[in-house]
């Protein structure tokens, strides 16, 4: 399990796209789960949550996606 002790969504994008599965703790957030390299929506999610999971989601969809080259 990794702490993050600051929520930072991009850092921990790039840790769920690593490591694609396991659980990770953000401080002032709680606890969550992610698998096949995406979070995980928690059976019973506040808006917090929702919002987090939704964000660092499409994080990793973009860090995903091929960048256009100018």
């Amino acid at each position: 399990m990794r702490i993050f002790n600051n929520y930072q969504p991009l850092l921990i994008a790039k840790h769920v796209k690593t490591f694609f599965k396991g659980r990770l703790y953000i401080h002032g957030r709680g606890a969550y789960h992610y698998a096949k390299g995406l979070l995980v929506m928690p059976e019973q999610a506040d808006d917090q949550h929702r919002k987090t999971v939704s964000e660092v989601n499409r994080l990793i969809n973009q860090l995903n996606s091929p960048q256009a080259t100018a």
